[in-house]
């Protein structure tokens, strides 16, 4: 019997992946709402895998992966999202998670990944593969050029930086590119990662140093 344990804020979203998964008849599930709660529940439970929603109030699902991985390392962690994981892949990587998968998947591709990852395998998006392949490439070229040069910024984190070289907020930015808050933040976080930076502004100026938005 796989036993799995669902960390999601959105009640309806995990009743729903229950419902789907306990259709296997080799598979349990349980599911919290709060990512505070994580550590108490597997003090009194079991699990194999844990699926991890990405945006969680408090602890989001990548915090909270780095944490579990620290204090229970043989546990198989699974984010699980409905946002594009294009801009957060190389967090996730680092996060030491064994996979992910999109809300939006199938029941047949959510089993999938969970099958897969019970066999130490990562299934991969077909886009998010192909830009594996352009960051080897990049590394490859990286003792012969300048920093900076295989680093890039898709058309989401260039639309942000360019409204905060306005001046503009966080929620003001939100409000202009029709975004939720939330994923402006988590955005920037992003941005933030790839440049190594810790600000705005320094993501501002590294972003113009390295050619990557516009000055003006």
């Amino acid at each position: 019997m796989t036993k799995i344990l669902i960390v999601d804020d959105h009640p309806a979203v995990g009743a729903g992946t229950k419902s789907m998964l306990e259709q296997e008849a080799d598979m349990k599930v349980d599911v919290i709402e709060r990512s505070d709660q994580v550590e108490t529940h597997l003090e009194e439970n079991e699990y194999d895998i844990l699926l991890l929603d990405l945006y969680m109030p408090g602890l989001n699902g990548i915090e909270l992966a780095k944490n579990l991985r620290k204090t229970h390392p043989d546990l198989i962690l699974l984010i699980y999202t409905g946002f594009d994981l294009s801009t957060h892949f190389n967090m996730l990587v680092e996060a030491d998670i064994n996979g992910f998968v999109s809300k939006t998947a199938t029941s047949e591709e959510l089993l999938t990944v969970i099958r897969c990852a019970l066999r130490d395998e990562v299934v991969i998006p077909l886009h998010l593969f192909k830009q594996l392949r352009r960051a080897e490439a990049s590394v490859s070229q990286q003792n012969e050029t300048e920093e900076g040069t295989s680093l890039s910024l898709n058309e989401k984190e260039q639309s942000i930086l360019k409204e905060v070289a306005s001046g503009f907020t966080n929620r003001e930015i939100a409000q202009t590119l029709h975004m939720s808050q939330r994923s402006v933040e988590y955005t920037l976080t992003g941005i933030f990662n790839k440049l190594n930076v810790r600000s705005r502004t320094e993501a501002l100026f590294k972003a113009q140093e390295l050619g990557l938005v516009s000055k003006s």
